[in-house]
């Protein structure tokens, strides 16, 4: 091959290196950076609508769940909220033969939209009654939650136990109602 031909098809070579090289740089990168971002971006896209999709159809039932929860607050004047724990507290000690020794009510305000009624509760009796009293307490439909709680034995043998509770019921503040 001529030596001057062999330059020419070097330089025609180092020129189309340089040209890709270039087109690389300055497009395929950040094309593909972009498209990367891009796809990022739709499959975030899809799944939220594919959440919305399934809240949508999980909707009633939320909101009959949302409705059972609010009709089952405690009331929002403060003596009526109170006397329906202490009343229902009474009631569930009676109904499983426990015997209450203290009850501490306390007010807590944590948002505008609820207070919470914290109640401590110390309570004896039986393994078996005090766990059956917890139940009582589960298993009721007003908007409480037992935050805390802890069984010591009173005698050597574990027949009477002592319970110490920690209960907060929950009571929703009405919000004021807009005029237009």
């Amino acid at each position: 091959m001529n030596p001057q031909k062999r330059q020419k098809l070097l330089i025609v070579l180092t020129v189309a290196v340089v040209v890709l090289y270039a087109a690389d740089m300055l497009l395929y990168e950040p094309l593909a950076k972009w498209f990367a971002a891009r796809s990022q971006a739709i499959t975030t896209l899809r799944q939220k609508v594919k959440d919305g999709t399934a809240l949508m159809r999980r909707e009633q039932g939320i909101r009959g769940e949302w409705d059972n929860m609010r009709t089952n607050t405690l009331p929002t004047n403060g003596s009526l909220a109170e006397q329906e724990l202490l009343k229902s507290i009474d009631g569930w000690a009676s109904q499983t033969g426990t015997e209450i020794t203290d009850i501490l009510p306390q007010w807590k305000s944590d948002a505008d939209e609820y207070v919470t009624l914290n109640c401590r509760v110390e309570a004896g009796g039986s393994l078996s009654a005090l766990m059956q009293f917890l139940y009582q307490i589960k298993r009721s439909p007003m908007a409480l939650k037992m935050d805390s709680v802890q069984l010591n034995s009173r005698d050597t043998t574990g027949q009477q136990m002592t319970l110490s509770l920690q209960i907060s019921g929950l009571v929703l503040v009405p919000t004021p109602q807009k005029s237009s």
